[in-house]
């Protein structure tokens, strides 16, 4: 599954949450689109009803979800699509779940650490690698630093700045 957002808090009375957006395809929020919510062990499947933007959040209203109490009930869960739902990647656009297992290597072909996935953070992606060990890294995921990319060969090659590795 691939998480798409989290639900934060209701918004008034009727039913409606406030969700943190994670994914880059917003529109995937459409009236008559099923999500599937997911916090630890209980899952459900939830119709969306309605959909607003509010400041940098949208407001979802979903079938079934017609109070505060069932709207808190949904607090702090994650909204999911299947995989195969993720909507094709630009060229130059790489989703988290993508990338894992990529070997991450030196231009020279060393191997460095295998990619765990793409983290969101306020200072933009940043990959995460495993680099041995119990231990992770994380590498912004811009160009200079991430030098290529090869979909096929299933490998990143990296310049990192001396010691970033390490940290």
């Amino acid at each position: 599954m691939l998480a798409v957002g989290r639900i934060r808090k209701p918004h008034g009375l009727t039913g409606e949450v406030s969700v943190d957006v994670w994914t880059d395809f917003p529109e995937r929020f459409a009236p008559g689109t099923s999500l599937l919510w997911r916090r630890g062990a209980p899952e459900r499947t939830l119709s969306l009803r309605g959909v607003r933007g509010h400041r940098d959040q949208l407001l979802l209203k979903f079938e079934g979800v017609d109070d505060v109490d069932a709207a808190r009930a949904l607090q702090g869960g994650e909204l999911c699509v299947p995989v195969e739902d993720a909507h094709p990647a630009p060229e130059g656009f790489y989703y988290g779940h993508e990338v894992r297992g990529f070997s991450c290597e030196d231009a020279g072909g060393r191997v460095l650490g295998v990619a765990s996935g793409l983290e969101r953070t306020p200072a933009g992606p940043m990959l995460s690698v495993d680099v041995g060990l119990g231990r992770e890294a994380l590498v912004p995921f811009v160009h200079p630093i991430v030098v290529a990319i090869d979909r096929e060969g299933r490998r990143i090659v990296l310049d990192p700045p001396e010691g970033l590795l390490e940290l």
